[in-house]
């Protein structure tokens, strides 16, 4: 059978019902009604106005007098028939619907101010249906385009960004919640951590002095850890990612699954690749060094515990995304994919400066992209309701200073890395910086005299071998403070210093 064309040229299926035919979905007395209602109570408009918009209504010249009738109760005016008598008899759209009668068909058709709620309801979901059709117009008419610079997996993700802002803006709930709520809300948390192992509030880090200093990763929060290259970022990122992850375990609350303890981890990793950060993972867990596992230099009793421990790992709740110069955009689409598909309790990004702006925004100032970059990912933080630990580099003003441990400003290409984090920690390794600075002589200098200076040096690096310090430089809800933890640097592991009577802890300040 052939196919049919219509007078467009448009080539259609035999049968196929051609659906720009159908007209979009409306209900004009539902809009009658609503209009009524305000007009008979004006209390109708407070039921509505938080969601619903003139452009929400399918005939123009509703949504018009709605945008009337809100401007002039919001400027606290009671509106009637009788006072919108003279604004429809000056208003040519008004006047060729009928004025002042039409007020009156409008007010005959009012509903009861308690169904106001569901009438604006209805409303606004015909007009997100009219949006979807408008949308899934929009996907098939880019798909046809020939566009060469826009990938369909581009396309892919427009799509889905577009479909999740439609979905947020049809969410009626939200606004003020009263204080009692909110109470409870907190309530309940602190009795969940109370009965938690740790009594942590948040996601536990593995690292006791770093949980004990921050009370966990908290949700919403936007957790920032930096350093220089080499000083074990990744390392430190994936040791946490792997503790909160072999920690999760679920309860059935309600008949729903809810996390107890630890958390679904998603790592986007957009420096090394998926394979790169499993190789450390083992390293770290099977404690064999990854270069050899890189190289295959393991014996045979090595290679039994990778095995062993790959299979232990395998059932992970852990998911890496590897995409290179991944968008803020895209970050943002596959974390809520994420989030829907197999729940999300831990989103790590290495690193923030690999990431780019949304396409529409990229901007030559690229402080003012790492500010969108940032402000993105504490809004994601929010949306989700998880916390967020991003990777940053700093700037090499560190390497210029006696002193090198990191500070605030330090901060590579944006005061926004600041602002907007709830926790800024920097990871220094002391060690890193002695092995590079070995003493050399000086030609007035005297054996005895080197000598010294160098044995000074080697018992130093003898105090700071396997150590890492963790700076807490920001902590919007609590202490700053220094956590000391162990590095091994042949696994690229951190963690717990053995307990030490004259050491000290956790340096608060």
């Amino acid at each position: 059978m052939e196919p049919l064309k219509d007078s467009s040229n448009v080539t259609r299926l035999p049968g196929a019902e051609d659906i720009r035919l159908r007209e979009p979905p409306h209900n004009f007395e539902a809009e009658q009604a609503l209009l009524g209602a305000i007009l008979i109570n004006n209390a109708a408009y407070q039921r509505v106005a938080e969601f619903l918009r003139p452009e929400h209504f399918a005939d123009p010249l509703h949504g018009k007098l709605f945008d009337s009738l809100s401007r002039l109760i919001e400027r606290g005016q009671v509106v009637s028939a009788v006072t919108l008598k003279t604004y429809v008899e000056q208003d040519e759209d008004m006047k060729a619907a009928g004025g002042a009668t039409y007020l009156a068909r409008l007010a005959a058709a009012s509903v009861h101010v308690i169904d106001a709620t569901a009438f604006g309801q209805a409303v606004h979901d015909l007009y997100l249906r009219r949006q979807l059709i408008d949308l899934g117009e929009g996907v098939v008419n880019g798909a046809f385009g020939g566009d060469v610079d826009e990938t369909a997996l581009n396309q892919i993700e427009v799509a889905e960004k577009k479909l999740y802002d439609l979905a947020s803006s049809g969410q009626t709930e939200g606004g003020f919640k009263p204080f009692r709520v909110a109470l409870t809300e907190a309530t309940v948390a602190a009795e969940a951590a109370y009965h938690r192992v740790g009594q942590l509030t948040g996601v536990a880090s593995g690292l006791f002095q770093l949980d004990q200093l921050l009370g966990g990763l908290h949700r919403s929060d936007l957790i920032i850890l930096a350093g220089r290259p080499s000083m074990g970022k990744t390392a430190l990122a994936t040791n946490i990612a792997f503790n909160a992850a072999r920690a999760y375990r679920e309860e059935i609350v309600e008949g729903k699954p809810k996390a107890v303890d630890g958390a679904v981890v998603g790592f986007f990793s957009l420096e090394m690749s998926s394979e790169q950060l499993a190789t450390r993972m083992l390293a770290e867990q099977a404690e064999v060094p990854s270069e050899k596992i890189r190289k295959g230099e393991l014996i045979s009793s090595d290679f039994d515990k990778v095995l062993s421990v790959s299979h232990e790992l395998e059932h992970l709740n852990f998911f890496i995304d590897d995409t290179p110069a991944l968008s803020i955009a895209a970050l943002r689409t596959r974390a809520r994919r994420l989030k829907r598909t197999h729940g999300l309790g831990l989103l790590v990004v290495d690193y923030l400066q690999l990431l780019s702006p949304s396409g529409r925004n990229r901007q030559d100032n690229r402080v003012q992209e790492v500010s969108e970059i940032t402000r993105g990912l504490k809004t994601l933080a929010k949306e989700l309701d998880v916390p967020v630990l991003a990777l940053s580099q700093l700037s090499r003003a560190v390497e210029q200073r006696e002193d090198k441990r990191p500070q605030l400003a330090d901060l590579r290409e944006s005061g926004s890395i600041e602002q907007d984090a709830d926790v800024v920690m920097f990871v220094y390794r002391e060690e890193y910086y002695l092995t590079r600075a070995e003493p050399a002589r000086r030609a007035e200098e005297s054996d005895q005299k080197f000598n010294e200076r160098h044995e000074g040096w080697r018992q130093r690096c003898e105090l700071t071998y396997g150590k890492a310090e963790v700076i807490v430089a920001k902590q919007r809800h609590g202490p700053t403070g220094i956590v000391r933890l162990s590095f091994e640097g042949q696994f690229t592991k951190f963690g717990n210093l053995a307990a030490d009577p004259d050491g000290p802890g956790p340096v608060f300040e």
